[in-house]
């Protein structure tokens, strides 16, 4: 594997029309280029309950696995998203063990859910970020976190909504 660079979630968005969960990380210095990545509703409900600290009663697939490694002895260390061949991404989940490191290979999604959740480096390929990486002005990039920050609001607000908040007060 040739040099890496450090990346950080910036966040989760849905495309339009398609409904379509995208994961997006940049890097955190240098170019700070933005890697797009379209993941299953599943792992990005992962991810977004592993960024917002949200604890559920029993443990989810991505926190057993993180309870797992760390039951036997190991430690995940870093996530790294490697290559995209055919419009698929990969990624390598390093872990630390008592006879070194040892790689398992991941889909994004899933390394990504595990490594927030263990406090985990999460680091893309150079050469990835050579080829698919988009490098956005800052003054874009802030506007995109403010619209994504009133959709989530608006989500917010229509989660905790019911029915019965529409009725007829005079009825």
């Amino acid at each position: 594997m040739g040099d890496v660079a450090r990346v950080e979630v910036v966040g989760l968005r849905v495309e339009l029309p398609s409904n379509q969960p995208v994961l997006v990380l940049r890097e955190v210095e240098g170019r700070r280029r933005v890697l797009t990545i379209y993941i299953g509703g599943p792992e990005a409900s992962a991810i977004h309950t592993a960024l917002e600290g949200t604890q559920p009663p029993r443990p989810l697939t991505h926190d057993l696995s993180v309870m797992l490694i760390e039951a036997l002895a190991a430690k995940l260390d870093r996530v790294i998203v490697t290559e995209i061949r055919n419009e698929t991404y990969f990624a390598e989940i390093v872990l630390r063990t008592t006879v070194g490191e040892v790689g398992v290979s991941g889909r994004p999604s899933d390394a990504v859910a595990l490594a927030v959740r263990a406090g985990a480096g999460i680091f893309a390929s150079s050469d990835l970020l050579d080829e698919v990486g988009r490098e956005i002005s800052e003054e874009a990039a802030q506007d995109e976190e403010a619209e994504e920050a009133v959709v989530d609001e608006f989500r917010d607000f229509l989660e905790s909504i019911s029915p019965e908040d529409f009725s007829d007060p005079t009825s």
